[in-house]
């Protein structure tokens, strides 16, 4: 297929001639230019991939002069062109200086048409690949600025969420790992994404790993990368998370998920700084930022031996703890209203309302699945609404019918899941932790505050 539009400048009618005559199908335009005082006013009107440039016109000069004093002016109007230069008179030296002005290759008089032709082809893909390069820089750039361009997703003016939001502040524009804590459902990855917007690496990628769902076959792969033909289905390279996030930031999710056996590698990477794609020996350097986050109780992880305390101490250098949405109460009512302004654009409902009984039930009732219980709470309510006024029978609940009020105290209705959770696990109270979406700490204090 033909294709790249070359310019061929030579006060050589003849060569002009013949070179246009052999090009014409090997490229999709070729242009000529007996003068090359023209080659200005042509390169401002049109683009050229290649130009193969003679090095002298005026008669009985051979210096080169006239050539390299053009290869300047193309490269001033065009710095991206690819510039060839064509001569009759060799000399290492002044083929030295053209290359170091710019030039991409240098051809010599009377000229082989293979090697012109490779030469000039050569050329041809060297600016193709270059825009290519050019262009997905570009591109990702633009992504990267995109997706960090949201502005804070994080509501709330409670004391609890201000205390959270300082820490968040404090930590952000340093390197140190941070290890984020908290309830299922309490925004830990949106805790993560502020760390990173307002850190130095906001530029830069935060790429999210959920631990928990890596196979322990596919572990080296999918975090450190692999080589094509390492394993069965490595059909081609594949770049790992951790080069993904390379001078960005790496969100480490659901780290108290990771299986023992997991955690050397992981603690291995983390303090050399470097990693190796399986089924190659060579250390790539990476440069990132840590964030991880957990709903389990690490600590008691490390006392059971289930979790490396040299691997703990690498991801706590600050720890900031997420409190769950009933230990917030005053943020209801804004989180409330940012779902409803989302979901009524989202479903195309007119200006809803939360009735001030409806907005009463929504305090009382506890919110065990925390801020992404209300948020899918608030949007069911809004798919199926009849009216701009949102009563109490639009919002059901797990624990409650679509038409009951909430009469008990918050820790009426804790205690209640609780002493149902201990009656179902009994002692497995891992297992009743995780059922209540509470670390285990948090459920002994629990237990002992009630007296269960």
């Amino acid at each position: 297929m033909q294709e790249g539009k070359l310019l061929i400048v030579d006060d050589n009618q003849s060569a002009l001639s013949a070179l246009k005559i052999f090009l014409q199908f090997e490229f999709q335009t070729v242009e000529t230019l007996a003068n090359p005082s023209q080659i200005p006013t042509l390169l401002q009107s049109q683009t050229f991939d290649v130009v193969l440039l003679d090095m002298n016109f005026s008669a009985g000069v051979n210096t080169g002069n006239e050539g390299l004093f053009w290869l300047n002016e193309i490269k001033k109007i065009d710095p991206e062109v690819e510039v060839v230069m064509f001569t009759a008179y060799g000399d290492v030296e002044l083929a030295v200086n053209a290359l170091k002005r710019g030039a991409a290759d240098f051809i010599l008089k009377p000229w082989e048409n293979e090697k012109l032709l490779a030469t000039l082809k050569s050329a041809l893909r060297f600016r193709k690949s270059r825009l290519e390069v050019e262009s997905l820089k570009s591109r990702e750039t633009s992504i990267k600025q995109e997706i960090n361009r949201s502005h804070s997703l994080i509501i709330g003016s409670s004391p609890a969420m201000m205390k959270v939001m300082n820490m968040v502040q404090k930590v952000a524009g340093t390197d140190a790992n941070v290890l984020i804590t908290g309830e299922n459902g309490t925004g830990k990855e949106l805790i993560a994404k502020e760390i990173h917007r307002n850190s130095e690496r906001a530029d830069e990628l935060l790429v999210t790993v959920d631990m928990g769902a890596i196979s322990e076959t596919l572990f080296e792969s999918e975090l450190f990368g692999h080589k094509k033909g390492a394993f069965t289905d490595a059909r081609e390279d594949r770049v790992g998370k951790f080069q993904l996030a390379n001078k960005g930031t790496i969100f480490l999710d659901e780290i108290g998920n990771l299986p023992f056996s997991m955690q050397s590698k992981l603690l291995s990477v983390l303090q050399n700084r470097e990693v190796v794609p399986v089924g190659s020996n060579q250390h790539v350097p990476i440069d990132i930022r840590l964030i991880s986050a957990t709903n389990c109780e690490l600590g008691l992880l490390v006392k059971r031996k289930e979790f490396r305390e040299d691997l703990l101490y690498r991801l706590n250098t600050i720890h900031i703890e997420v409190p769950p949405l009933r230990e917030r109460i005053g943020d209801i009512e804004l989180l409330l209203t940012h779902f409803l302004k989302l979901y009524e654009k989202k479903y195309r409902k007119q200006a809803l309302q939360i009735s001030n009984q409806a907005l009463k039930k929504l305090t009382k009732y506890p919110w065990p699945g925390n801020v992404r219980e209300l948020q899918h709470t608030v949007e069911k309510a809004v798919i199926l609404a009849d009216s701009t006024i949102l009563k109490p029978e639009d919002f059901m609940f797990k624990t409650l019918t679509a038409t009951d009020e909430y009469t008990e105290t918050l820790e009426q209705v804790e205690k209640r899941m609780i002493e149902k959770a201990l009656d179902k696990y009994g002692d497995n109270l891992s297992t009743v932790a995780k059922y209540l979406g509470v670390t285990r700490q948090t459920l002994y204090n629990k237990i002992k505050k009630y007296d269960l």
